[in-house]
């Protein structure tokens, strides 16, 4: 098979991610890690070192943070009371929304009496990624993928199939 990955392509990896020598993240080939190349699935400089490869192709890649998470803003910040947030907890994620309707994921980095600082930077902001990454498989998209931008399948249940089979039980 000549397939490569390119745009328009479902990608099935392994991979370990490290970052400053810890494992973050790991898929192995009994449940690989499957993403649709060119939709912005996956940080940048991950996708653009996998273009052009092919299936039993093993790298090593390092991401900077500019093109993994991006720098790490310290003005990315927010108060809140306590009471505002209930059973708060330094590390705990906490979906926001905004006077617009506009929804922020933030993770609680500081608790100080009744005042709570949650931090809008993604965990890995700032972070130099490592991953070593070997291609399992690759596939065209089906025409749902390509609409909906992301590779369908469990887990996914914004799905319309998956919505369906929920109604029929």
């Amino acid at each position: 098979m000549t397939d490569t990955i390119q745009e328009k392509k479902v990608v099935s990896l392994t991979y370990t991610l490290t970052v400053d020598g810890e494992v973050v993240e790991q898929w192995d080939a009994d449940d690989p890690f499957e993403y649709l190349h060119g939709a912005e699935n996956i940080v940048p400089g991950l996708e653009a070192a996998l273009n052009g490869k092919a299936v039993g192709d093993k790298l090593t890649v390092t991401v900077p943070p500019a093109e993994g998470y991006g720098e790490y803003d310290a003005d990315d910040f927010d108060e809140f009371s306590k009471e505002d947030l209930g059973d708060a907890e330094i590390g705990m994620a906490v979906v926001l929304e905004d006077e617009d309707g506009y929804l922020f994921e933030g993770f609680i980095s500081e608790i100080n009496g009744d005042v709570v600082k949650v931090d809008f930077n993604p965990p890995l902001a700032g972070k130099t990624l490592e991953y070593v990454v070997e291609v399992v498989a690759i596939r065209d998209a089906d025409e749902d993928e390509l609409t909906h931008g992301h590779v369908h399948g469990a887990g996914w249940e914004d799905d319309e199939d998956w919505d369906e089979e929920e109604d029929e039980e």
